[in-house]
């Protein structure tokens, strides 16, 4: 009877130890979860605010027109430049459901800096209809990052 007891003994303790380490894994994998969906909504949200920064840079370049040439191309870029780094980090840390649509929207934007630089003025209408190009992909965008994010959910 000695050896039921024994054996019952490391059953129990097997089981144990079996059940602590799968939950020890469920748990590591929920925190490593929740701190990727962290990461991502914090580079989503500098990345959005980058895109806004400069979409407002060139919002006052077109109004201005005392700005030579030389002022407005060195200011549209310089708004632009934050942009770049933050799109690579986008293609490596966001899923393809996010990716695309933030290269569309860094696609847009870049033809919009460009025009600017180039002299692009707000009575234009070329800048209309560039602006609203930008602004539907934006939003198409903010939409693929609430879905990643399950800010709706």
């Amino acid at each position: 009877m000695e050896w039921m007891a024994l054996a019952s003994t490391l059953v129990g303790g097997a089981i144990a130890t079996i059940s602590a380490g799968y939950l020890d894994r469920r748990r590591w994998k929920r925190d490593r979860t929740d701190q990727q969906t962290e990461a991502r909504r914090v580079l989503y949200g500098t990345y959005l605010a980058n895109l806004s920064q400069a979409r407002l840079v060139f919002s006052r370049l077109v109004r201005d027109t005392e700005a030579s040439n030389v002022e407005r191309r060195k200011a549209a870029w310089d708004a632009f430049d934050a942009c770049s780094g933050l799109r690579y980090q986008m293609t490596i840390s966001a899923p393809k459901t996010v990716v695309e649509p933030a290269e569309d929207v860094y696609r847009k934007l870049r033809d919009l800096r460009n025009a600017v630089a180039d002299g692009l003025l707000l009575e234009d209408a070329d800048y209309a209809e560039r602006r609203i190009r930008y602004d539907i992909a934006l939003g198409a965008l903010r939409a693929a990052m609430r879905d990643d994010l399950a800010a709706d959910a």
